[in-house]
């Protein structure tokens, strides 16, 4: 029970409160620094740089990997272009050789765009699984072992592609089949870890790790491909999957109660600040109560619409830079991790303000969750809709698609964990629902790229940003309307209820 000096946040809203949110009273806060639930954060944080490096660095490799996007050289070379190539011809990003015996194969735009989406296929089945078993069992488990999965496939890919562009896509379904408990699993594991009060600044720091690692696996990609040959990315990224997962499995536990280094003080302030809601679900869950939850279908909604925009530009920004801009292979990759730079730091700063603006009261986690993914989503749509009149500016083009992804960093603090909001016992599992559908662009996404840009013009990647800017704006619009941050009725026991009544009594009767 949780005691009388601190009223969880996660206690049933009293019949007066606005936004079911009340505060914690306790003076007596263990420190941040080095401790358990921060190491959780900086561990969850390079796993999950991980395993964005496992997902992002193929879209990079693709290139080195394709010999030329048309397989008819003849046809190729009769090509218009709509931005004038480099001066020099062996610096033109048509072909890009690689080192003796490394091979390279004619896929068409259709093949590519296919290869890009189909670990998310993959990546769809086990979201809600996942996230059901993870807030059962603990998410210790499930995410561990989904990185290392992940990172054994990832040095299977070369030999894949030699084998065919069909085992190549079957390889990268299973990729994303394997990696799809993590998320789910993460956000079950900070049900129990993250205190209310420190969930905004835990959840981006751990989750920017998935941004660090795009920056990275786009950064050295292109230099590994030119320099070692496109297989080396897979081996490398395969590689610190595997060390990682050793760290993982020895220094982490599911929650608080099971950590064998963890103080008594943080132990119980994190465990009383969380209450009952940090405790599994069981095996039943209200599933019809979810169905009808409007909040958590504003979550679904928000999610996949912001999504679209940010898995065109993960999977298909090199291609464009390749395609358009004419970047050698090495330039393309810096010039495509640059916006995750700045998204990464604006992104973890959301987090310390968001908490900040709750724990002092200044707005209700409701206004918070929605002026944070206003913030992030409608600006960074209007800079991808801006790139469509850049022409062929590479530095203008550069500094919106940056811009485009550095203040969606800000939706991080938003409706990115609303799950945890509305009811973070089931967390994970919402977490599960919502990222299955928010995947759905991930797959969809790439493959309507490379329909719309069969002819790599200028126009058919015009008609990819303003469908994706169009798709960002109704989300936002959306959770603006529909959200909440209130912990939903459906999400409380009826001991928690009944706790909450006595409480009231007690508070009502002094």
């Amino acid at each position: 029970m949780t005691p009388p000096d601190i009223y969880c946040i996660n206690s049933a809203a009293p019949d007066d409160s606005e936004d079911g949110e009340p505060l914690i009273s306790n003076d007596t806060v263990p420190p941040q620094c080095c401790s358990v639930r921060f190491n959780l954060a900086i561990l969850m944080f390079f796993g999950f740089c991980v395993v964005y490096g496992l997902r992002v660095n193929f879209s990079v490799a693709l290139v080195a990997m394709v010999n030329t996007t048309d397989p008819k050289p003849e046809l190729n070379r009769s090509r218009v272009y709509d931005c004038p190539l480099p001066s020099v011809k062996e610096n033109t990003s048509q072909t890009f050789s690689q080192p003796d015996g490394i091979p390279q194969y004619t896929w068409e735009s259709e093949t590519q765009g296919w290869l890009l989406g189909a670990f998310f296929f993959g990546y769809l089945c086990t979201q809600m699984p996942g996230g059901y078993l993870s807030s059962h069992y603990g998410g210790k488990f499930f995410l561990g072992v989904g990185v290392l999965s992940t990172a054994v496939l990832t040095l299977l890919t070369p030999l894949a592609a030699s084998w065919g562009s069909r085992w190549l896509f079957a390889l990268r379904v299973l990729e994303g089949f394997t990696e799809g408990t993590t998320f789910p699993a993460m956000m079950a594991m900070w049900a129990r870890w993250a205190p209310p009060l420190e969930r905004s600044r835990l959840l981006t720091l751990s989750g920017s790790g998935g941004t660090f690692g795009a920056f990275v696996s786009l950064l050295l990609t292109g230099y590994i491909c030119q320099t070692l040959g496109w297989p080396a990315v897979f081996y490398c990224c395969g590689g610190a999957g595997c060390l990682w997962s050793v760290f993982w499995f020895i220094f982490v536990a599911d929650d608080p109660h099971t950590h064998r280094r963890i103080s008594k003080q943080e132990r119980d302030y994190i465990t009383n600040s969380i209450g009952s809601q940090g405790t599994g679900h069981g095996w039943s869950v209200p599933l019809l109560a979810m169905l009808l939850s409007v909040p958590l279908w504003a979550i679904i909604i928000t999610q996949m619409c912001s999504n679209w925009s940010y898995y065109i530009l993960l999977t298909s920004l090199p291609t464009y830079m390749t395609d358009i801009l004419h970047f050698d292979l090495q330039s393309n990759g810096f010039l495509s991790a640059l916006p995750y730079v700045g998204s990464l730091l604006v992104s973890v700063l959301s987090g310390i303000v968001a908490d900040k603006l709750i724990e002092r009261q200044v707005f209700t986690v409701t206004t918070v969750r929605k002026i944070f993914t206003l913030a992030g989503v409608l600006p960074g749509a209007a800079f991808l809709m801006a790139v469509n009149y850049t022409g062929c500016s590479h530095i203008m083009t550069v500094t919106f698609f940056t811009l485009s992804l550095t203040i969606g960093g800000i939706s991080s603090a938003g409706v990115f964990m609303n799950q945890i909001d509305i009811a973070p016992r089931y967390a994970g599992f919402l977490l599960g629902i919502t990222n299955t559908f928010g995947t759905i662009p991930g797959a969809v996404a790439p493959i309507v790229t490379g329909y719309f840009t069969e002819d790599h013009s200028l126009t058919g990647w015009k008609k990819v940003f303003w469908v994706a800017t169009g798709i960002n704006a109704v989300g936002a619009v959306i959770f603006a309307i529909f959200g909440s941050g209130k912990l939903q009725q459906w999400a409380v026991t009826e001991e928690e209820r009944a706790e909450a009544k006595t409480q009231r009594r007690s508070s009502v009767s002094a």
